[in-house]
């Protein structure tokens, strides 16, 4: 299969989903606050041989934070479990149309595995089509998949710190301007209202079309970066509540023609907690 690029449209994957080396992931996170289960809706109804990449899983045990960075080992029994070798290429879709289905894209990539995709408009374009959906699980054959070579997509709190009081690698938040201003409540309980010093907000929904949940053409894209306050000349570090959406800052960058970006993992779920860190507040 020739690679698509990161980001597929509903008619290519419908064409395609019979092709064996294609695995269609359903990676749908929903907070505690919405009151709604990803797994239960996903067999209630998936895109046909979907399976459920459950993001809590194939996420660091050790770590108390939700969905933390895997250890390698870990994310390569994870994915081999899901069918997935290093033949296959991985479309990855979740329920809202955008939302946490890129953190796939990052995962894989940052693991050193390009043949990944992103489902555009995901399951909500798909339904919106009338295309054919199936319920139950997806019962797939075990495969071995080896990651690659890790590649420098990951940053920790250390680095943000030092971005945030020495400059040079710029700091783009992915949250609503409320939560970032600290005017808003914070969807994550425990941690402080307000920002990283010296960061700008780009809030992810902003990178998509209000009704489709697609994404905006890459001149608009780049555009809208740009409006944020981030310049060309230097990298950027990406962050956002729990290390989710930041991803889609950072598929909107790589369709931009910029790949001088890391997310950082931990997010306001880890910042917004530490009182050793400092926060601050207003736009």
């Amino acid at each position: 299969m020739t690679y698509p690029g990161p980001v597929v449209d509903t008619q290519w994957l419908e064409d395609h989903l019979e092709d064996e080396n294609l695995r269609v992931v359903d990676a749908t996170v929903h907070l505690p606050d919405t009151g709604r289960n990803a797994r239960n809706e996903y067999l209630a109804g998936h895109i046909p041989g979907a399976v459920f990449f459950d993001l809590e899983r194939i996420a660091d045990p050790d770590n108390p934070l939700p969905r933390k960075i895997p250890p390698r080992e870990r994310f390569a029994r994870e994915v081999g479990a899901l069918g997935i070798d290093n033949r296959t290429h991985v479309v990855a879709y979740d329920t809202l149309g955008l939302y946490s289905a890129a953190r796939v894209w990052w995962l894989f990539r940052h693991f050193g595995y390009d043949k990944v995709s992103v489902l555009d408009g995901g399951l909500k374009a798909w339904k919106a089509e009338q295309r054919w959906i199936e319920n139950g699980e997806v019962t797939v054959e075990p495969k071995t998949f080896l990651p690659g070579e890790a590649r420098d997509l990951l940053a920790r709190w250390p680095e943000v710190l030092k971005a945030s009081q020495e400059g040079g690698a710029q700091i783009l938040d992915a949250r609503t301007t409320g939560r970032f201003a600290g005017t808003e409540e914070d969807r994550y309980p425990g941690t402080r209202p307000g920002h990283i010093p010296n960061s700008r907000n780009l809030y992810w929904a902003n990178l998509l079309e209000p009704d489709t949940r697609r994404l905006l053409p890459p001149d608009e894209i780049r555009a809208r970066i740009a409006k944020a306050g981030i310049a060309d000349d230097r990298p950027v570090m990406l962050t956002c509540g729990s290390g989710l959406t930041a991803c889609i800052l950072a598929l909107g960058l790589h369709l931009a023609g910029r790949d001088d970006w890391r997310v950082y993992d931990g997010s306001w779920d880890e910042w917004g907690r530490r009182g050793d860190l400092p926060v601050a507040t207003g736009k």
